[in-house]
């Protein structure tokens, strides 16, 4: 049985829009006809009720996915502080299993052919003791969509982001420029795309405005990406 093809959502900071994204292209391989799955490493952030802690992100990405897949096989390692995954794991006396998160991916095998990994935080968020996403998604191995804001200073961000990413070997499939917070000045999302396009020498995906659920857009006009030709294995 031949692993899935995959990418790894990454972003320039936390709360860029990262499960946003990474849900819109998971519904869009399923629109395609693809069998998806989707992987959060490791989640923290829990919102807790009297059923027990529940990670949104998690939510997000079953519900995409239409399935009701188990928390285990999402994401296996989670935690209940707003904090870095290694952070949060030491505040209840835990550590993060590297070896773990890597494996986690292997899990889908017999249930996917396609599979959308989320990182936590930004490319060089501390994911474990001495380990960063950009180590993950190194040794998970699929190629970037590197998820930035709309507004100012996204393209210091997002170009550091490119950088560091090649600088380490990962390949970069594009860039999605993400309306994350109503805020965000949406009026610099072309100028943004065209510079760091021309600066960082890297694709463009396309960009998403505040509470669109589906498509991307440039120009004004709908952007159609196939996502299943960017994915690799």
């Amino acid at each position: 049985m031949s692993s899935p093809r995959g990418l790894f959502v990454t972003g320039t900071d936390t709360n860029v829009g990262k499960t946003h994204v990474a849900a819109m292209i998971i519904r869009a391989l399923r629109q395609a006809g693809h069998r998806v799955g989707a992987y959060k490493p490791a989640c923290s952030g829990a919102i807790t009720g009297t059923a027990g802690p529940r990670w949104d992100d998690i939510e997000r990405l079953r519900s995409a996915l239409g399935t009701n897949y188990a928390d285990d096989l999402i994401c296996p390692q989670r935690f209940l502080a707003p904090l870095a995954p290694p952070m949060a794991a030491r505040a209840e006396g835990r550590q993060v299993d590297f070896d773990l998160l890597i494996q986690g991916a292997e899990h889908w095998q017999p249930h996917a052919d396609h599979l959308i990994v989320e990182g936590a935080g930004g490319l060089l968020a501390p994911v474990a003791e001495a380990k960063t996403v950009a180590d993950l998604a190194v040794a998970i191995g699929y190629p970037l969509v590197i998820v930035a804001r709309c507004g100012l200073g996204t393209i210091n961000h997002t170009l550091l982001t490119v950088e560091a990413a090649r600088h380490r070997g990962l390949s970069v499939a594009g860039i999605v420029l993400n309306q994350s917070q109503p805020e965000d000045d949406f009026t610099l999302a072309e100028s943004n795309a065209t510079a760091i396009a021309a600066h960082g020498q890297v694709s463009i995906l396309g960009i998403v405005a505040w509470g669109a659920s589906d498509g991307l857009q440039r120009q004004g006009h709908a952007v159609t990406i196939r996502w299943s030709d960017l994915a690799r294995n």
